[in-house]
């Protein structure tokens, strides 16, 4: 692994101490006489999170003020996977906590479109809105438990009716406007939502979107809504019929009420990607939400009043949620409705110089569509005031480490995180206490008991294994929705290890700490009994500029061979010539595996992926196993369902050679 230990930023002892994470440490030190160091040693403090988890969790709620002075036999009663019991009896409600560091001084929202000139929201403004959409919900009969839908792009009034719905207890979901009607009844259907706050439309890459039509079948084939609130976007006078136009539903601005809700009530509904079927509603609680994002926000992202945080996400990706979280630590949550690239491709670092951005986070493939892109954002933007670069939904390649450090700037902290919406946080990411080394991330995050295990269930180190949770989060799903018995919860995590969460992600843990995600261990190439993961290769072919995207496979065969074919998109004005081909099986023998050089490279016009940015891997490789198409993947949770037709011809012409 020595190859991957380039450092490219250290934290200065003095920075160290400076951090939140440094005064939890110092407080956790004198109040149960213990020594992390000075500056504190990051790994001891881990080890202590995870051994001791009843006094972590427990020093993390007095510490933040969420529930403060719960007895370390009161914190974690009950340590079963699935079915941890977490701070029984006691009461929390995230929209409370999320407005309660309400504060002249900075605003709490600032709002971004293509359209528009950016805007601040005020903490006051934002509280009486919520205070007027939460009394709207309870005029109109909502409930506790009850769930409310939002059919909304990135905007305030998606946080405003989130917080809102929190208030009062009901449950909240809610999917992105450029989800087709099939996608989102595949979604809200399940959780029979009596309030759908809708969206007539949206912007995106200089086009406008008309979604009425959508929003009108949505409301006819939704029997159990109600209630239709209709927030404007493209045609501000037109209000469907039977609708409650949403600047009624806020006029009456007042302070909020917060129903005191138990630890582990409802807060909102994520979905799997739903590539293999109905999406799963992943059901996460108000408290263990409200902790996990403290303790993200805090400790690892040193988040708070003064910091502007953005993420680019739309309102179907758990990183939208954790975008709003960032209220709970005081920061100003960035809102950005439109395009990733739009109008061109360093929009995000233009974004950043133009409000002020103290964190920005990103998907890989945007930080690596600007490194090939070849532009160089601190040459053209004001990046002063950014502090820390996230990366997360797929592994970041080390030359995009290079580049970051080389193109945008050198005094960020580069952060490669990895979770998921299973658990609405990350199981590793950064510390403000550790230097960055290329291709790798820092650590496990605090409380999280991670480890790499082996098909022996083994706990292994330097080299790839499965990524397990060993002990429980409290962010961890309540339950899935429509799964009594809990069947599909314990099948999804807790196979074929139970009591210990299985994620699907290949993970190497090195000597030194730090950690490297090869991809999901469904995916795996295994040529030869030698096991690799697709991230290398996808790193190898895509330093080539005639590659823009593409997804190797690996497809066991009946007879018991193994064919491995790489899919590749090519540039405009570029073919898959002889030479072109040497060139990729020459990167990937060289950078990644001579061992997993490709059978055939086979060009096509693009590569699907789910809504969240990940390759369609694990469906496509069905298809090629002869897997029905309608039984391999669900086109709804596909971002081009165009392109899955021709992976489907594909799999039908080798099936029949």
């Amino acid at each position: 692994m020595e190859e991957r230990a380039e450092v490219l930023w250290s934290p200065t002892p003095e920075g160290m101490r400076r951090t939140r994470v440094a005064a939890f440490a110092r407080w956790v030190e004198e109040r149960r006489g213990l020594s992390f160091g000075d500056p504190p040693d990051y790994d001891a403090l881990w080890r202590w999170s995870v051994e001791h988890l009843d006094q972590f969790w427990g020093d993390v709620a007095t510490w933040t003020g969420v529930l403060p002075g719960v007895p370390d036999d009161r914190v974690l009663t009950d340590r079963s996977m699935p079915g941890a019991v977490w701070f029984p009896g006691t009461t929390v409600n995230y929209a409370e906590q999320a407005l309660r560091h309400g504060t002249d001084r900075y605003p709490a929202l600032v709002v971004v479109a293509e359209d528009t000139e950016p805007t601040e929201v005020s903490w006051a403004r934002l509280r009486a809105q919520v205070g007027a959409f939460a009394a709207t919900l309870r005029r109109l009969g909502v409930q506790r438990g009850d769930r409310v839908a939002g059919y909304l792009p990135n905007v305030p009034e998606a946080v405003v009716a989130f917080l809102g719905v929190a208030s009062v207890g009901a449950v909240w979901s809610s999917c992105a406007p450029d989800f087709g009607t099939r996608a989102v009844l595949d979604r809200f259907a399940q959780i029979e939502p009596t309030v759908l706050v809708a969206v007539d439309g949206y912007r995106f890459n200089g086009k406008a979107h008309d979604r009425r039509d959508v929003v009108a079948q949505l409301r006819a084939a939704l029997p159990t809504v109600r209630t239709t609130v209709a927030v404007p976007r493209l045609f501000p006078d037109e209000v469907p019929d039977g609708a409650l136009p949403w600047a009624e539903a806020v006029a009456e601005e007042q302070e909020p009420v917060f129903e005191p809700l138990p630890f582990d009530s409802p807060l909102w509904i994520l979905y799997s990607s739903g590539t293999t079927g109905l999406p799963k509603g992943i059901v996460h609680g108000h408290g263990g939400v409200v902790l996990e994002h403290r303790k993200w926000g805090d400790l690892h992202n040193d988040l708070g009043p003064g910091d502007r945080f953005y993420w680019y996400t739309s309102t179907a990706w758990m990183m939208w949620n954790v975008v709003v979280s960032s209220l709970l630590c005081g920061a100003t949550a960035v809102l950005h409705d439109g395009a990733p690239a739009y109008p061109e491709v360093d929009a995000q670092f233009a974004l950043a110089a133009r409000v002020g951005i103290t964190q920005l986070g990103t998907s890989a493939g945007y930080l690596t569509a600007c490194m090939k892109a070849g532009v160089r954002p601190r040459d053209r933007h004001d990046l002063s005031a950014l502090r820390l670069l996230g990366s997360t939904g797929s592994p970041l390649p080390a030359a995009a480490y290079e580049w970051v450090y080389d193109a945008v700037a050198d005094h960020v902290q580069l952060v490669s995180a990895s979770g998921g919406t299973d658990v609405a946080t990350g199981f590793i990411g950064s510390s403000p206490l550790l230097p960055v080394t290329a291709g790798e991330l820092q650590r496990p995050m605090l409380g999280v008991a991670v480890a790499a295990w082996n098909e022996d269930g083994q706990p292994v180190v330097g080299e790839v294994g499965e990524l397990v949770v060993t002990e429980p989060m409290p962010s961890m799903p309540l339950y899935f929705w429509n799964d009594p018995d809990g069947a599909r919860y314990r099948e999804a995590y807790f196979e074929p290890w139970p009591g210990v969460w299985r994620h699907g992600d290949w993970l190497e843990i090195t000597p030194r700490g730090t950690c490297v995600i090869t991809g999901r261990s469904d995916s795996t190439l295994n040529r030869g009994g030698v096991r690799m993961g697709t991230a290398d290769i996808y790193a190898a072919v895509e330093s080539i500029p005639a590659v823009v995207d593409c997804v190797v496979l690996g497809v066991e065969q009946p007879d018991g061979g193994y064919w491995m074919p790489l899919f590749v998109q090519l540039a405009p004005g570029e073919e898959l010539t002889d030479e072109l081909r040497a060139r990729i099986r020459s990167a990937i023998r060289e950078q990644a595996s001579p061992r997993h050089v490709p059978d055939e490279i086979i060009a096509v016009p693009g590569v699907p992926h789910t809504r969240t940015g990940k390759r369609l891997e694990v469906p496509l490789k069905k298809l090629f196993q002869g897997v029905d198409p309608g039984k391999a993947l669900n086109t709804g949770a596909v971002d081009d369902a165009s392109l899955v037709d021709h992976y489907v011809q594909l799999a039908k012409a080798r099936t029949r050679t």
